[in-house]
């Protein structure tokens, strides 16, 4: 019997601040779907009002304004929306313990069950471990595993969940896309990263074919009529 793929969301937030705790709130979410590492195409994403002002540093980092939220729905109005995608999915985070902590907050101010930590799967713990004493931010993993965020001028939830995705396939080791190992040419640039983060541009160079590594019987005559020149080889003098 062939085992059914595994749903997971990888997901991102954006907030008024750091803390939940301190009254900081969620102010946008973005979701993509993944079914076996593979994205569906199917995503969920949602603006909300967080009846508070929003700081001058936070409105800096993801460019969300008090004018801008003020006419967005309430999160309590749209729970149960967000729920219904998430299913009992696991949920892909960077940093996931930040991203949990506003989630369950705001779900518990709506009245709602949270979501049990079982489910949280921290793509930021995972680097860690891969990748010991680098830098580990969501941008700096895409520039180590060749991942285009070009277009990202600020933070947004459903964009930087789009790059997770990608990154989170890297991490699981889904495509190679750093090792440049496809068997035919997709004509997409490569990048070959090493630990101190600079990429090497691979794009240029013509693709290659593998090569089979079996010497052939002419080769390994060849190989033999040297070695008879020799008299004597290094490796067997004592």
């Amino acid at each position: 019997m062939t085992a059914t793929p595994l749903r997971e969301i990888v997901f991102d937030t954006e907030t008024t601040g750091f803390d939940p705790r301190n009254g900081d709130r969620m102010v946008e979410i973005g979701c993509i779907e993944m079914v076996g590492r593979v994205e569906t195409g199917k995503n969920y994403h949602c603006y909300y009002n967080p009846e508070r002002d929003m700081p001058k540093s936070a409105e800096e980092i993801h460019g969300l304004s008090d004018v801008f939220l003020s006419d967005k729905p309430l999160f309590a109005d749209k729970a149960d929306e967000l729920l219904e995608f998430l299913g009992d999915a696991p949920l892909v985070a960077h940093n996931a313990t930040f991203d949990f902590g506003f989630l369950n907050a705001e779900l518990e101010r709506a009245g709602k069950p949270g979501i049990s930590m079982d489910r949280m799967v921290d793509t930021l713990a995972m680097a860690r471990v891969k990748h010991p004493g680098a830098k580990l931010s969501l941008d700096a993993l895409c520039t180590r595993y060749g991942i285009d965020r070009s277009h990202r001028v600020k933070h947004g939830a459903l964009l930087d969940a789009e790059l997770l995705a990608q990154l989170y396939i890297e991490l699981t080791g889904g495509r190679q896309i750093g090792l440049g190992l496809a068997a035919e040419d997709n004509g997409q640039t490569r990048h070959i990263a090493d630990d101190s983060e600079n990429d090497i541009t691979a794009g240029d160079r013509p693709f290659r074919a593998p090569r089979p590594h079996k010497a052939s019987a002419e080769e390994l005559a060849a190989n033999t009529a040297f070695l008879e020149k020799m008299g004597i080889p290094i490796w067997h003098r004592g």
